[in-house]
């Protein structure tokens, strides 16, 4: 079968198209044949040896996938060959087909398509658990979106919706915010030409912002920190900026804020029904049109490395999708 094989850390003109053999099914796996790979910023990282996970040579990049099971192992009980299903395994899925424990599966509803199915894990999932689980996000309280066109910053933006609160989304162009508009944001702060704490105190008012969803870190965490109000809660999400920021702790104690990490990939290890619950949401709020799961473009496999070097230039705005 084919794959595209990262053999050595580099950029994406690094990894290969090649044939390796068919996998099988060991106890509690299923093999899936893909009918549609998604790709998300950190793959980018993790070909580059950036990420902090490396696996081991060679690798596929991609760790989210759609697909139709073709056999499963013993044991298995919860999936069964012809099932639609999609899932999540960190990396691998830029292939034809995949092994993976079924715990890692979720079936779809019969009106969900691949394309959109196979980007609903990562950004959707890390959105739900950070603004359900961490983040304590209540109707009719104020969230403030960074990165507001990408994968994350558009699940957050509809999940925000969908949890009743009022949503400020924040990106550097007015195409990505008429994109986030259109996809449910209250309000827009464009952060290339506006300055991001005026802004948020503007719209915020005397209160301020109850919860920010930062996915971009850099020079944009200390402002939108700032524009919390009292017992607000920051959720640290990646650093897509490139740099980790260093926060003035006496900003936490003069607002009795929180900063709470969202490390969905950690909890889904602890809580694999509580993941799999949540993703059945997540399903059925996509099949019902509640979630748009917008796919940018779409690219065959052998494009790999086109389709990543589009997520670098920082011109996609929700998911790219690969098809075997």
């Amino acid at each position: 079968m084919k794959a595209i094989l990262c053999t050595h850390f580099g950029t994406p003109d690094d990894l290969i198209f090649a044939d390796i053999p068919e996998p099988s099914a060991r106890a509690g796996e299923a093999v899936v044949r893909i009918k549609a790979a998604a790709l998300n910023f950190f793959d980018l990282l993790i070909v580059a040896g950036k990420y902090q996970h490396k696996p081991p040579f060679p690798f596929s990049p991609s760790s989210e996938f759609a697909g139709i099971v073709e056999s499963v192992g013993a044991g298995v009980t919860d999936v069964a060959p012809g099932d639609r299903v999609m899932g999540s395994t960190g990396w691998g899925a830029a292939r034809e087909k995949i092994a993976t424990g079924t715990d890692r599966l979720v079936k779809l509803p019969e009106n969900l398509d691949f394309d959109r199915a196979a980007g609903l894990t990562v950004t959707y999932a890390t959105t739900l658990y950070g603004l359900r689980e961490r983040g304590k996000l209540k109707p009719g309280e104020t969230l403030v979106v960074l990165g507001a066109s990408g994968g994350v910053g558009l699940a957050a933006i509809e999940i925000g919706k969908i949890m009743g609160a009022r949503v400020i989304a924040c990106a550097s162009s007015e195409e990505k915010l008429a994109f986030a508009r259109s996809h449910g944001a209250d309000e827009t702060v464009n952060y290339a030409s506006e300055d991001l704490r005026d802004a948020l105190k503007r719209i915020g008012g005397a209160r301020g912002v109850d919860v920010v969803y930062d996915p971009v870190g850099g020079a944009y965490t200390e402002p939108a920190l700032r524009s919390l109000g009292w017992e607000g809660r920051y959720l640290v999400i990646g650093f897509a900026a490139g740099e980790i920021p260093k926060i003035p702790l006496n900003l936490v104690l003069l607002k009795s804020c929180d900063i709470r990490g969202v490390l969905w990939g950690g909890w889904t290890l602890r809580e694999p029904q509580g993941q799999r619950a949540l993703m059945n949401d997540i399903a059925r709020w996509c099949a019902e049109g509640r979630l748009s799961a917008h796919v940018h473009a779409v690219y065959p496999l052998a494009e790999t490395a086109k389709a990543l070097k589009a997520i670098a230039d920082r011109k996609v705005m929700g998911k790219i999708v690969l098809r075997p």
